[in-house]
C-alpha cells in the first residue's frame, strides 16, 4: 500500500472513532473511556508514521511552500498531543466538560485531516512519485507492525 492511501485509510479510522466519541453520552463512561484509548493509540501512531516517515520526505522533496506546510502541520500534532488530547484524558468522562473538549478535538484533527488530503497528500504525490510512495508505505507497514508488536508486549495494568 503507498503512503498516501495508508494515512487516508488512518484519517477515516480517527474520524470513526471522534464521531463515535462525539455522539456519545456523560452516561457512557466505560464506553468513552475506550473510546479514548483507542484514538490516542492511533494517533499516536499516525503522528509517529508522518513525522518520521512522510514529512522529512515530502520537506526534502520540495521547497520553501513544502518547509512551511511541513512546520504547520508538525505544530498542529504538537498541539494536539502536547495540550488537547492530555486536557481530555485528564477530564472526567462522566461531565459535559468533556463532550466540549471532544467537539474541539473533533474539530481541530478533521481541519488538521482536510488540510493534509487536500493540500499536502496532493503535492506530495508529484513531488514524490509512486515508487518512492510505496516504499514509504512500506516502511510505515513495518513500523506499525513493530509498534504494535511492542504494545501487545507490555503487560496490562491491572
Amino acid at each position: 500500500m503507498n503512503a498516501i492511501d495508508l494515512l487516508i485509510a488512518d484519517h477515516e479510522r480517527v474520524k470513526a472513532l471522534l464521531t463515535q466519541l462525539s455522539e456519545s453520552t456523560e452516561r457512557g463512561v466505560k464506553k468513552r473511556t475506550e473510546l479514548l484509548a483507542k484514538l490516542e493509540m492511533e494517533i499516536t501512531l499516525h503522528t509517529k508514521l508522518e513525522e518520521e516517515i512522510l514529512y522529512p520526505a515530502f520537506r526534502k522533496a520540495g521547497g520553501k511552500e513544502q518547509d512551511i506546510m511541513y512546520h504547520e502541520a508538525k505544530e498542529e500534532h504538537r498541539t494536539v498531543d502536547s495540550l488537547v488530547l492530555p486536557d481530555l484524558k485528564q477530564t472526567d468522562p462522566s461531565t459535559t466538560e468533556f463532550s466540549g473538549r471532544v467537539k474541539v478535538v473533533k474539530e481541530l484533527l478533521e481541519h488538521h485531516i482536510e488540510e493534509e488530503e487536500s493540500e499536502m497528500f496532493p503535492q506530495a504525490k508529484k513531488l514524490l512519485g509512486k515508487a518512492q510512495l510505496e516504499e514509504l508505505g512500506a516502511e510505515m507497514e513495518a513500523m506499525k507492525a513493530a509498534y504494535k508488536k511492542s504494545l501487545s508486549a507490555k503487560p496490562m495494568a491491572a
